[in-house]
């Protein structure tokens, strides 16, 4: 197993002139897991992702790669291997792209093969890279990263541009490195992307923390959900309404309902008592997107309703 160190980030903050980008963030990326760094686009992920690598200095906390900034590292590439905005020589080749990079973190021509073979360029080693798709780019950005066999993996939006297929590849090898004891971060604006990939989730919204824990422990926000189905439609759209229960569309092709926050102990009862016949009731997966974009709004409107309130109080001051 690798021993590899956390990434701590602790009261992080970035301030670009009046913008607040990062604001007091804290949390821990802990080793042998893979932590998916989420929310929507400008939330301040890339920003918390520049300062953990030294590409931007914070404003307040500060960000470390086990008991240190990135900065200090005696060989920061061959600790932390990061695809962040990757950027290549269009005339490069792969190779030449990896063995051009491969002194600056003490990696031979060997591993550079190697790593090609790895996230599947073996057979693109000799094209050059302003030929290659989105998803071929990316490839090759995992490839940069892990060229040093680092125990740390910072990685930004890195399904972006796969296909299918990729992005299950994508999945098994984020896994294997994690099963090797890496500090694994995968930062995403979409759940789905990581949901079967990832141990811990780190939400963050108008560059705040909003939320942190297992991904076992995000489902657990989940309201329950109950498909329930009846040969009498009407009187269980009555009964629905009188329980006073919020439904949403039920399943293409479905004829039943939908019900959101009741369990099926709940309605199944509540149809007993009422003598309703039920041809079906089942409970419904718990759906994590859902309850991503509920803490990412939830968030939103606290912010604007703060902001609001900051120039209703200086228009009082004027006043």
């Amino acid at each position: 197993m690798i021993d590899a160190p956390p990434l701590v980030l602790e009261g992080l903050g970035k301030r670009f002139g009046a913008v607040q980008a990062v604001q007091d963030l804290s949390f821990t990326v802990a080793p042998g897991r893979v932590t998916g760094f989420l929310g929507p686009n400008g939330s301040g992920k890339t920003t918390t992702l520049r300062m953990l690598l030294g590409l931007t200095r914070p404003t307040t906390g500060r960000a470390l790669v086990g008991d240190r900034p990135y900065a200090e590292l005696p060989v920061p590439g061959a600790v932390v291997g990061a695809a962040l905005e990757p950027g290549f020589h269009p005339g490069r080749t792969a190779r030449g792209h990896l063995e051009a990079w491969a002194p600056q973190v003490g990696a031979t021509r060997a591993r550079c093969r190697e790593v090609l073979a790895m996230v599947g360029l073996d057979q693109s080693a000799e094209r050059r890279v302003g030929g290659f798709s989105l998803g071929m780019r990316q490839r090759l950005g995992l490839a940069t990263a892990l060229l040093a066999d680092p125990p740390v993996l910072v990685l930004d939006e890195p399904a972006n541009g796969l296909d299918p297929e990729g992005i299950k590849w994508l999945r098994g090898m984020l896994r294997h490195l994690a099963g090797e004891g890496r500090t694994v971060l995968v930062s995403s604006h979409v759940l789905g992307e990581v949901q079967h990939t990832v141990d811990d989730v780190v939400v963050i919204a108008q560059g705040r923390l909003v939320h942190a824990s297992s991904l076992a422990g995000l489902a657990e926000l989940a309201e329950p959900r109950t498909y329930v189905e009846s040969p009498a439609p009407d009187r269980l759209t009555a009964l629905v309404a009188e329980q006073g229960w919020a439904t949403s569309p039920a399943p293409r092709g479905a004829t039943g309902v939908l019900v959101e926050g009741v369990d099926a102990a709940r309605v199944g009862a509540a149809a007993h008592a009422a003598g309703l016949e039920l041809h079906q009731l089942a409970s419904q997966g718990t759906d994590l997107e859902d309850v991503f974009f509920h803490l990412v709004e939830t968030a939103q409107r606290q912010d604007q309703h703060q902001d609001q309130r900051q120039q209703d109080q200086q228009q009082e001051v004027v006043a």
